[in-house]
């Protein structure tokens, strides 16, 4: 079947510009990829690969995952039903994390009318670490149905709770992610607090807007990738927002393109007071030519937005700059939502670069990936958009290489797919949660994995038999690619966050940010000294993450220093040295 071009019909004078300035037609058959070295700030891989390269790719670790949905018959907007939680490091750092966005944690409970669950997690957890906790902990058989989280928050770094476990759980639970650094990478604790604040301002006021606005923005600088990307991703959905909203099917009070050559540009076109959805496309920027010099400068500027060679939205530029206040940014660019501990394409693309069948060009991509043993790490720029008090509720990006993938066809690269990356920012525009949004972009990997899984099946099978091996390898080529490009999508920011729209504001509903701080429990000033079965219920209590430690300790009556400590003796020696 031959499929017709995106645009069935001449494209509406107010869409032709769309087209005309473009001086090259984005190739056929080619796999794009959105990174720029951080040199020149060019593409590393302008060439692209013919799309066979990818059927030397290997098999995924795990080619099908589980997924459990609940209450498919209930809104899953209301937590009152679906019910939030979050997710802390084990250790003082995730309890200091926790303290940080206590105004938002009261929010949430207040919101779904009971306490908010807190799992606590050692860091650095691993697929079958992730995949247990999954099974044994999130899916307890003790815990009710109706108090089981479908929202889940996440705290801290990549290397605190990791990036497998959010995968994990992305395939049971709506999930997001917070962090925020300083300049050496610690943990930034007033970039917490400040994004608390903004979510529970928002959510609490609004603002007098009923409808958002949604722009579409592609980096003009010729490449191939970014004119993919406009030609097949942001050409089309403008199209199809246009004509929604002009037939009253869309509910946006207004649809626009950001024409932007500058940073100065973009942060103008996207610093409107009314709430915006955003999707750009562009180049993030990856490592210099002889890598960087410093982990430090890594953590601080890749995955930045590259407009031109001299054009670069970084953390620092954005700092302090309004830009989509109260909005939502779907941000498409390698590595633009953090640097995984190991990248799915590595293994691929070092055996490629061995054979040197491509040129130099898969080098200098392998120069943006994590080294053995490199930390990973949330990217600085959704870091500083995130903390940023008029800046966006939550950040939809990727945590690794970036390709065309999730917006072309899988047979045919000439197809245009936009609806993958199209029905994601319709949801936000609706009023719809984040954590909604992404699930929307999540069902299109599900599909890539299941029919990944069947050729897998459907090759065993046939060996079994003794018969010829049916399945199309180039399918499958295809099939992996788009699987793992789908699957790098991650969520910045509370999944519960919304478009702070007027008939969604909770207005008195919620205690102000200033009555949350009366109401937390306060510890005694002086600890007593529960009896050992007291001591062990609160460390217990800690570890399975039944509350926040400071409504434990305040219930065991010690304060949070002492509490802690029971749980360092109870991991050392278990009963027999926290009955001391």
């Amino acid at each position: 079947m031959t499929h017709p071009p995106f645009q069935a019909k001449p494209l509406p004078p107010e869409l032709r510009a769309i087209e005309e300035p473009m001086t090259m037609n984005p190739r056929e058959d080619r796999l794009d990829l959105l990174l720029a070295d951080a040199d020149e700030r060019r593409p590393v891989l302008d060439e692209g690969l013919p799309d066979d390269a990818a059927q030397r790719a290997p098999r995924p670790r795990k080619a099908r995952d589980a997924n459990h949905w609940r209450r498919t018959d209930a809104d899953r907007n209301d937590l009152t039903l679906q019910r939030w939680a979050v997710i802390a490091p084990e250790d003082r750092e995730g309890d200091r994390m926790l303290e940080a966005i206590q105004p938002l944690v009261a929010l949430r409970e207040a919101e779904q009318g009971s306490p908010a669950r807190v799992y606590r997690v050692p860091h650095g957890m691993d697929a079958k670490r992730s995949a247990d906790f999954r099974r044994d902990i999130y899916w307890s058989e003790e815990v009710a149905e109706e108090d089981r989280p479908l929202y889940l928050m996440m705290l801290g770094d990549l290397h605190h709770t990791s990036v497998e476990l959010q995968h994990a759980l992305a395939n049971d639970a709506l999930t997001g992610r917070v962090h925020f650094t300083d300049g050496a990478g610690e943990t930034d604790l007033a970039g917490y607090a400040a994004y608390a604040e903004k979510v529970v301002r928002y959510a609490q006021r609004g603002t007098p807007e009923t409808s958002p606005e949604l722009l579409f923005y592609a980096a003009p600088d010729g490449s191939a990738a970014t004119v993919t990307g406009k030609l097949r991703l942001v050409g089309p959905s403008l199209a199809t927002s246009m004509d929604a909203h002009a037939r009253g099917k869309l509910p946006v009070a207004s649809v626009r393109e950001i024409s932007a050559a500058s940073v100065d540009d973009l942060l103008a076109g996207g610093g409107g007071a009314r709430p915006s959805v955003l999707l750009s496309v562009s180049h993030g920027l990856g490592a210099p030519r002889r890598g960087w010099r410093r982990e430090e400068d890594a953590w601080r500027r890749q995955g930045a937005l590259v407009i031109a060679h001299d054009e670069i939205l970084d953390a620092e530029r954005l700092r302090g700059q309004a830009f989509l206040p109260g909005g939502m940014w779907f941000y498409l660019a390698c590595l633009g939502a953090g640097t995984p501990a190991e990248s799915v394409y590595h293994a691929w693309l070092s055996q490629l670069a061995q054979e040197d069948r491509y040129g130099g060009s898969l080098k200098a991509v392998l120069r943006s990936l994590p080294a053995s043993g490199q930390r990973p790490f949330v990217a600085a720029l959704p870091q500083a958009a995130l903390a940023n008090p008029a800046g966006p509720l939550a950040v939809i990006g990727h945590v690794d290489l970036a390709w065309t993938y999730s917006f072309s066809g899988t047979k045919s690269l000439s197809e245009s797919k936009k609806s993958r990356i199209y029905r994601p920012l319709e949801v936000l525009a609706r009023g719809s949660r984040a954590g909604i949004a992404l699930e929307a972009l999540m069902e299109f990997y599900r599909g890539a994995n299941d029919d990944l899984a069947q050729s897998y099946q459907i090759e065993a099978d046939a060996r079994a038999a003794g018969r010829a091996d049916p399945t199309d390898r180039a399918d499958r080529a295809h099939l992996w690619m788009l699987r793992n490009d789908l699957r790098g999508y991650v969520l910045l920011g509370d999944p519960a966050a919304r478009l702070p729209l007027q008939q969604l504001a909770l207005r008195a509903e919620a205690p102000a940010p200033a009555e949350v701080a009366c109401t937390q429990p306060e510890a005694p000033a002086a600890d007593a000294a529960p009896a050992a079965p007291a001591r062990e219920a609160a460390v217990l209590a800690m570890i399975r993450g039944d509350d926040a430690p400071r409504a434990i300790a305040a219930r065991a009556r010690v304060s949070l220093e002492t509490l802690w400590s029971w749980v360092d003796a109870y991991r050392a020696g278990g009963r027999e040295r926290l009955g001391r």
